[in-house]
């Protein structure tokens, strides 16, 4: 199997790029955060790559960090979710905000991504909720709070979504606002002090 792939980038299109490895273009698929972190043709790069076996193809997917790649893995394995969707997810959501995601169990995020529905989203948080924290490079990332369901935290970030404010700025906010005040704080006093924050 192709786990890694160093070469030169002879093109690099939506979707996918071509890796000139000793004369042999390979067609790796892959997200658009990582086709984004390849160096512009004809630039040598490195890029770490999971293939697929199938009836018909062998397909190679690449990606430009193991987190990046460990998540395909863990995606791939839920029902409904292809090679395709994962590459949409990864595209949409880095590691560290599909982490925050699962943490907060925000089902709005995952539905911005093509090709995730509700369904799918919720399917997405359940399977993947007891399975983040085990994730090998990094579920536990700095600035990520993995809370456990109904905590102080994720009651927080719950009331703010409900009050519109997205996910990725709320949590921060939410953060900040628990370090400051301790886990002791009561959920007023950390919805008006993250009010605060947002407001700056």
């Amino acid at each position: 199997m192709i786990a890694l792939l160093t070469g030169r980038v002879e093109q690099r299109d939506a979707g996918a790029c071509i890796i000139d490895v000793n004369g042999v273009g390979y067609l790796v698929q892959a997200s658009t955060r990582t086709l984004s972190a390849l160096p512009a043709p004809p630039a040598q790069a490195r890029i770490l790559v999971e293939t697929v076996v199938r009836e018909d193809a062998i397909l190679l997917y690449g990606f430009a960090e193991s987190a990046e790649r460990d998540w395909f893995r863990l995606l791939t394995t839920v029902q409904g979710v292809g090679a395709k969707v994962a590459l949409a997810v990864l595209s949409a959501l880095s590691p560290r905000d599909l982490v925050g995601a699962i943490a907060a169990s925000d089902r709005a995020c995952l539905t911005r991504v093509p090709g995730v529905g509700p369904k799918l989203a919720v399917r997405l948080l359940t399977e993947l909720r007891d399975k983040a924290g085990a994730m090998p490079s990094g579920a536990v990332m700095p600035g990520i709070m993995i809370t456990p369901q109904g905590g102080l935290a994720a009651d927080a970030l719950s009331a703010l979504a409900n009050l519109g404010y997205r996910r990725a700025e709320a949590q921060p906010a939410v953060e900040r606002v628990l370090e400051r005040l301790g886990d002791g704080a009561s959920l007023d006093a950390v919805l008006r002090e993250s009010l605060r924050e947002l407001a700056r």
